[in-house]
């Protein structure tokens, strides 16, 4: 099962003890805010997937607005987020980039 679930890009099923059963939860999302913690990125970088999932597309520009933070951190950020593959660059070198996700969520 858990197979099925990676090759379809989906998050691992999380498995859980209760009132005396065993229940496994299944997950459409992979982009939950839960899920993005355990990949360990930090605030500015969810509020970036979230962004993306609801706009489809994010600038550096972007990213340093709804960060409030700089060009160079916000290009930090993008590339960590590239590197892990869970944003994919899009356009040409420079102010042409922008990001999306690399895998499509099922709402």
């Amino acid at each position: 099962m858990v197979e099925w679930m990676k090759e379809a890009d989906l998050p691992e099923p999380e498995y859980k003890e209760e009132l005396g059963g065993f229940s496994v939860y299944f997950y459409k999302d992979i982009y939950t805010e839960e899920n993005l913690r355990k990949m360990g990125l930090n605030e500015r970088q969810i509020k970036a997937v979230i962004y993306v999932k609801k706009k489809g597309r994010i600038t550096n520009k972007e990213y340093q607005a709804i960060n409030n933070i700089s060009r160079q951190m916000a290009t930090i950020d993008l590339s960590i987020l590239a590197d892990k593959g869970i944003f994919a660059r899009i356009g040409k070198v420079g102010r042409g980039i922008a990001y999306r996700l690399t895998k499509l969520t099922n709402k």
